[in-house]
């Protein structure tokens, strides 16, 4: 069982950078990939960025490419979304998940979710 708690959301202006968080519980924290996921009003939640266990492979929407950077620090514990360049399209709530297995793209192959933490971008 992994508990997944995201931080760091909040409203900013077009062009701004946030840093979100996602804090999980446990000890095999390495084992899981992990995923960003947002969801925009009156949309269907969409993946963001993806990472693997250890950190080594990772890749991105092409919404977000170039200017979203994924990392993760196992021995925090923690995975994070660097978020530059923010457009009023990146408006949604973000949610990060885990699994166990390889990177997946899908948010029905994540088995982990947090509750999401609120990202909003004025232009």
């Amino acid at each position: 069982q992994v508990q997944l708690v995201e931080s760091g959301g909040g409203l900013v202006q077009a062009g701004d950078s946030l840093r979100l968080s996602c804090a999980a519980s446990g000890r095999t924290f390495n084992t899981y990939a992990m995923g960003w996921f947002r969801r925009a009003p009156g949309k269907e939640r969409e993946f963001v960025a993806r990472i693997s266990g250890l950190g080594t492979s990772s890749d991105y929407a092409d919404s977000v490419q170039g200017r979203f950077l994924i990392s993760r620090d196992n021995t925090k514990n923690t995975l994070y979304l660097q978020m530059n360049s923010l457009k009023p399209e990146d408006t949604a709530v973000y949610y990060c998940a885990a699994r166990k297995g390889p990177l997946s793209v899908l948010p029905n192959e994540y088995d982990y979710w947090g509750q999401g933490t609120q990202v909003t971008v004025s232009s």
